[in-house]
Parts: C-alpha cells; sequence; structure tokens
C-alpha cells in the first residue's frame, strides 16, 4: 500500500477519514497539522506570530522531513498542496487523494470550528461561505492533480478503501 496523502479544503474530513480509514486498514496515521503543533504549538498562534509565508515554509519542510510509517494514512493541512513543490513531492512518494467537498457542506462544518482557523477566524455567515468558495477556486487546480478525486460527503472508511482499491 506504501503513503496516501489525503488533501482538500479545510472541513473537508481528511483527518476524520483519515483515522478510520488507517484503522479499517490496520496501518499507520499521521496527521501533518498535529506533528507540526506539537514542535511549533498551535497552528492560530503560529500564523499570527509569523505569518502565512513563513508558516507555509514550516509545514513543507514538515512534509518532507517526517519519519513516516511504511505504510500510512497521512492528513495534510488544507494548503499545503498549493505551495512549493509539494503536490509533486507527494505524488513521487505516495498517493494523493483529493477529498472534494462543496463549498456550502464545508461552511456549516466550519461555522462551528473557526476560531482553531486563522484563515476564517471572525467570518460568518455569507461572508464565511463566501471566502470558502473563492479559496477553493484558488486551490481547486491544485488539488485536481490529485492520483484519484473521491465524493468526501457521506464517506465510509469501507467506502474509501473500496475506492482505493486497498
Amino acid at each position: 500500500m506504501s503513503l496516501v496523502f489525503l488533501i482538500g479544503f479545510m472541513g473537508c474530513g481528511k483527518t476524520t477519514h483519515g483515522r478510520k480509514l488507517a484503522k479499517h486498514l490496520k496501518v499507520g496515521f499521521v496527521d501533518l497539522d498535529e506533528v507540526f503543533e506539537r514542535e511549533n504549538g498551535p497552528i492560530s498562534a503560529y500564523f499570527n506570530a509569523f505569518g502565512e509565508v513563513d508558516f507555509r515554509q514550516k509545514e513543507s519542510e514538515l512534509l518532507k522531513q517526517t519519519a513516516y510509517p511504511e505504510n500510512a494514512i497521512i492528513s495534510t493541512g488544507g494548503g499545503l498542496p498549493v505551495f512549493f513543490d509539494n503536490m509533486d513531492w507527494m505524488k513521487q512518494h505516495g498517493r494523493v487523494v483529493y477529498l472534494e467537498v462543496p463549498p456550502k457542506v464545508i461552511a456549516a462544518r466550519m461555522e462551528t470550528a473557526k476560531t482553531k482557523r486563522p484563515l476564517l477566524q471572525y467570518k460568518t455567515g455569507e461572508e464565511l461561505l463566501q471566502f470558502i468558495t473563492q479559496k477553493l477556486d484558488e486551490r481547486e487546480p491544485f488539488y485536481r492533480q490529485a492520483t484519484l478525486i473521491i465524493d468526501g460527503v457521506d464517506l465510509t472508511a469501507k467506502k474509501m478503501a473500496g475506492l482505493l482499491k486497498l
């Protein structure tokens, strides 16, 4: 199996589905956001203190320097595939799976989790939906370079394993 990198916009379920899939397949699971926070503190605090450019650089280094289990599901940050050569690196080291979720579904999921998300803080309702739609439009060309694109709504570990042919 080797490595499977889950990509997609924040709130699409990379961590939730990644954990469930790893458990279903009895393989390792790595959440790169959790690894980042263990080493650097909360992402929102780091982002606010050092800015997005420094955060993205650190995130890229973390992607490439983390010691992954031989077979694992890797949950990435939502912006990670967009910066530097991260997408190419992931494709060279495993399979990249885009969990595609419509902006309205993401907005509904994010309405309660905004304080943890530096890019979403202080946005509500229509403003939140507009921001997500715009960011998703910018990131979509990168996300679509994935090895496999999966509908992330109503996804189960069994269904995902079947789509991945694992």
